[in-house]
């Protein structure tokens, strides 16, 4: 055989050594990317990767022996210091998986214990290392469950040496204020010993309260103006702006605890009672800005106050409500999203009220103190920065707008804490409304105290009107009881001796005059003054009533007044005529009298008179519609029975007041009693009133 040439052989040989060399280079593939923490003790180390990510879900991704495989429907590499949202999956939402092997070398006497810290995952995590899951924060869908704010959390992972840390998440759907570029990740996590783990969080735990203290201490004055002005609008209940001071900063107090406290609570729980009180602060500052602005007088603004009002805090409520649905499910999450987006608009347009009701106070030229105008400002303001940011936060995850971020931006820094512009113009605000209430309460004061030197003068003008005694009645006991509702009442009665023709016989006159207090009072003083013009030259009943009806025409400013006229003989015959007043009663039955319209309301008014005698024994009633109306802490009405079964036992004054008082008082109460004595017999009059003492 011929010996191949030498280069041949050489040739041959080179070619034989690649292709043999070509599996061999298959066969050994390079390691998996890894982290290698080495010198690991005392400090920490932050995992900022690069991070192996996957969306989708598949229980596998957590063991190490799962390949981190890149290219079509693999693995791809992401920073862990930014949301996914903001690296190449805007929007995503659901399940998303974080990849990272390590490699750890502890230092030299260092603790054989590793722990790990993550900051504000979005929104539900599960932590694994080699398949092993090792913790949890929230619970994962079907019933998922996540925190509105957490602080950094601290987790245990043993005597970790080299393996694959794996971190399942899930990013719950978004909300109509929520941007596109969140989801995951949003700040890389930290790796050391458990007494390094522990001192970085409370390093971070300290940072976040230093940073918020300004914030806090703004909560804390809501919360005492909140204490303050609860408390004093309970002792003068009358005082609306107190109650409207309390739900503002009562409101906003509230949504403190609720989500900025770093608190536990559910994020749907949070929220779902957050979204109610923020429609009540804003209700509390329209209300505020309605009394200080004086806006209250106009009743059609007050209407669309109120109107404005009840829609703000049912869709706040309902949006709140929406959170509490079932996020597993697709179909009703697009709903959801929907009704949000719908409720949403429809509260923040209800929330520019405040800007309405100040240019309401301007084209009515309210003429308001230095201190009402400055809440007015503050408010707008305020305001406009709010609604602003809000409406704008709505869909930015379609607009790509930033405008709501740079609204929200602070302006500067003090110490540590931010002041953006809501913060600065919420300060301002507080202390506006602070020092426009007092002004108010001051102001009120100075009204109260003139109102009661009036009802001083009412309660003198009326100790006048009551006698300490009254005259005999020939032939009569008489008893009497009067018991106003109110410090001054408007019940009014009078029995006056007669001369001329009807010497020897009585005018008794009883009435009531509409309201109560110091109007009363007067429409009282006025009648009483002209029963004793009138009982000098139209004694007679309906003569007296027609004169009366006469002066009071024009004058009642749309109230009304009973009266009862009586004219006694010694003999017991006696005439009556009643102006609208309730029937008499003569023994047990009611006395049957015409029908007449009272006093006041039309200035040709008739008047019709009765005759009739009283026999001896014969008890005689009359009383104001304050007995018949009495009402019981139920609501339950004294009656026309009750009245019916009282006079049948031929009760006194004071004893017939005494069971509508017990019953519960609701009206002025005046009830006048007479009885016809025998021959001969000593006629007696009783008069129970009280003591209308000067203030």
């Amino acid at each position: 055989m011929r010996q191949l040439p030498l280069a041949f052989r050489l040739l041959a040989g080179l070619s034989f050594a690649v292709f043999a060399a070509v599996p061999a280079r298959a066969a050994v593939q390079p390691a998996e990317p890894s982290l290698k923490v080495e010198g690991l003790g005392k400090g920490t180390t932050t995992l900022s990767g690069p991070w192996q990510f996957h969306v989708g879900d598949d229980a596998s991704w957590a063991r190490p022996e799962t390949a981190d495989s890149t290219g079509l429907n693999g693995w791809e590499q992401l920073t862990a210091e930014k949301p996914w949202g903001a690296q190449g999956h805007p929007a995503y939402v659901g399940f998303g998986w974080y990849r990272l092997r390590l490699h750890i070398d502890p230092a030299p006497g260092a603790s054989p214990e590793f722990a790990l810290l993550l900051q504000n995952v979005q929104d539900v995590y599960e932590i694994y290392w080699n398949g092993q899951l090792i913790a949890h924060n929230g619970k994962m869908p079907p019933y998922p469950d996540w925190y509105w704010a957490q602080g950094a959390q601290t987790f245990g992972m043993g005597q970790a040496r080299d393996g694959v840390l794996a971190v399942r998440v899930w990013k719950a759907p978004l909300e109509s204020f929520d941007s596109d570029l969140i989801g995951g990740f949003t700040a890389a996590p930290e790796i050391g010993g458990p007494a390094a783990i522990g001192a970085r969080k409370a390093e971070l735990d300290y940072a976040w309260l230093r940073r918020l203290q300004y914030s806090f201490g703004l909560d804390s004055l809501n919360a005492l103006v909140f204490l303050l002005s609860l408390l004093a609008w309970m002792r003068n209940r009358s005082q609306h702006v107190l109650l409207a001071m309390a739900t503002y900063s009562g409101a906003k107090m509230v949504g403190t605890i609720l989500v900025g406290l770093r608190l536990p609570w559910s994020y749907n729980l949070a929220l779902g009672i957050l979204q109610p009180f923020l429609g009540l602060s804003n209700v509390g500052l329209w209300f505020l800005l309605l009394y200080l602005l004086k806006l209250d007088e106009n009743p059609r603004i007050r209407r669309l106050t109120w109107v404005l009002a009840v829609i703000a805090v049912t869709t706040e409520t309902l949006d709140g409500l929406l959170t509490f649905v079932d996020w597993g499910s697709p179909w009703l999450v697009s709903w959801v999203q929907a009704a949000d987006g719908t409720l949403t608009a429809i509260y923040t347009v209800a929330d520019a009220l405040p800007i309405t009701l100040v240019l309401l106070a301007l084209v009515l030229r309210k003429r308001l103190d230095s201190a009402r105008w400055l809440v007015a400002g503050m408010a707008f303001l305020t305001n406009m920065i709010f609604v602003a940011r809000i409406a704008l936060e709505q869909g930015s995850r379609y607009t790509h707008w930033t405008i709501s971020n740079t609204i929200a931006a602070p302006l500067f820094y003090l110490n540590g804490n931010s002041f953006t512009p809501q913060t600065i113009c919420e300060t301002f605000l507080l202390f506006a409304i602070v020092y426009a209430v007092y002004r108010y309460m001051q102001e009120t004061m100075r009204r109260q105290g003139k109102l009661e030197q009036e009802f001083k003068s009412a309660r003198e003008l009326q100790q006048v009107l009551i006698p300490d005694t009254l005259p005999e009645v020939p032939g009569y006991a008489v008893t009497s009881a009067y018991r106003p509702a109110q410090e001054v009442g408007g019940d009014f009665f009078q029995i006056i001796p007669l001369d001329g023709q009807y010497r020897g016989c009585t005018l008794v006159l009883l009435g009531d005059v509409s309201g109560k207090g110091l109007k009363a009072a007067m429409t009282v003083s006025l009648i009483v003054g002209a029963v004793r013009t009138l009982a000098k030259f139209a004694p007679r009943p309906a003569e007296l009533l027609a004169e009366l009806n006469q002066r009071l025409w024009g004058r009642m400013q749309g109230g009304f007044t009973t009266c009862m006229a009586m004219i006694l003989a010694p003999n017991g015959h006696c005439v009556v005529a009643s102006a609208g007043h309730p029937a008499p009663f003569l023994n047990d039955r009611e006395l049957d009298l015409p029908g007449a319209l009272p006093l006041g309301l039309t200035a040709d008014a008739q008047y019709t008179e009765l005759a009739f005698d009283l026999g001896e024994g014969d008890h005689f009633s009359l009383y104001t519609d304050g007995l018949l109306e009495a009402r019981s802490p139920s609501g339950e009405l004294f009656s026309f029975a009750r009245v019916d079964a009282l006079f049948a036992t031929r009760p006194d004054a004071a004893r017939a007041t005494e069971a509508a008082v017990d019953f519960g008082q609701d009206d002025d109460i005046t009830v006048l009693t007479l009885t016809r004595l025998v021959i001969g017999q000593q006629s007696t009059t009783s008069l129970t009133a009280p003591i209308l003492m000067p203030a």
